[in-house]
């Protein structure tokens, strides 16, 4: 019988990529992340899972972890993302380097990162190349793909850059998922029952409003943003699909609210593509936050399942030629 594949998640968040992982079937060795209420995050769902709460900075030792097939991450996006400065390299936030040296330590036969969109833009195509070129020294054949979540079945406009790795006998036999298998719900189609929840008996009309897919979610930082749906765009955006994108609510509209309503954390966090099971720890700033910062799910489990499917194929050539 074929050993499950197993991965060591780097930045591993409120865990909406180590969920989409483990629903293609992939075992967590280790989930490093800094965050304390995002660890408790992790905890609070899966128990069993291995959380370690420690600065990737510092994690200088990845030996333990010897073993793994996949090392995978969301790793910070600030240094690429326009709503930043796009420092990049220069940015103090960078985990690339740190991932790349954990990848040298560990030698797994894939690697999986996620990032924004602005990484592919043309003032950083020294550093991708940079980053293919250390990979290739390490054994690895590597692709990028921008992939929009709404593709694969989230309600939202999410564009993700995914770094994949794979040795190079591999990498040829590894196919980017298939796009629009899933169609993505409205806004609206997808929070009806959260926002009829109390009773509002303006939930059937709004429902027919909110009648397009959300615009991206955005988490913030803990130095700048709060429980609130983004910038003036961001925030006109939500205006169009009769959602009030200020602040958060605490509950949905009560049976006569009047105007236009405000999402809940549950709410957004089913717009991320997470189960409805899935908690988040803390309050209600840091609860968000953990939402907007996370990687759709269903995206995560879609790019896994390729990769997965290589790895296994390779294990089941291996114990034929044994």
């Amino acid at each position: 019988m074929q050993a499950q594949l197993s991965t060591l998640e780097l930045c591993a968040g409120a865990g909406g990529e180590a969920l989409g992982l483990e629903q293609a079937g992939i075992a967590h060795a280790g989930l490093i992340e800094i965050d304390q209420h995002a660890c408790n995050t992790l905890k609070l769902n899966r128990p069993h899972w291995n959380v370690l709460e420690k600065d990737l900075f510092k994690f200088t030792d990845a030996s333990a972890f010897k073993g793994v097939d996949i090392v995978s991450g969301g790793l910070p996006c600030p240094p690429f993302s326009k709503a930043g400065k796009q420092l990049g390299h220069l940015d103090e936030r960078n985990l690339f380097p740190v991932a790349i040296d954990i990848i040298d330590q560990l030698r797994p036969r894939a690697v999986m990162i996620e990032n924004v969109r602005g990484i592919l833009d043309a003032v950083f195509e020294d550093y991708r190349n940079g980053i293919k070129k250390q990979l290739k020294k390490l054994g690895y054949k590597v692709d990028w793909k921008l992939l929009q979540a709404s593709d694969y079945g989230v309600p939202q406009l999410r564009p993700r850059v995914i770094f994949v790795a794979l040795r190079d006998s591999e990498m040829d036999r590894f196919n980017w998922p298939d796009a629009h298998k899933i169609k993505a719900k409205t806004v609206g189609e997808t929070l009806y029952d959260l926002m009829a929840a109390d009773g509002w008996k303006g939930a059937k009309l709004w429902k027919e409003r909110a009648d397009e897919i959300a615009p991206t979610i955005v988490g913030g930082s803990k130095k700048h943003g709060g429980p609130d749906l983004g910038p003036t765009r961001a925030k006109r955006a939500w205006a169009s699909l009769s959602v009030n994108g200020m602040t958060i609510a605490d509950a949905p509209p009560e049976r006569d609210f009047v105007g236009m309503p405000r999402l809940t954390v549950p709410m957004v966090a089913r717009i991320q593509g997470f189960p409805d099971d899935w908690k988040f720890s803390g309050k209600k700033t840091n609860a968000y936050r953990q939402v907007g910062n996370a990687f759709p799910p269903p995206v995560a489990c879609a790019v896994a399942k390729q990769i997965a499917e290589v790895l296994n194929a390779a294990g089941r050539l291996v114990q034929v030629a044994g």
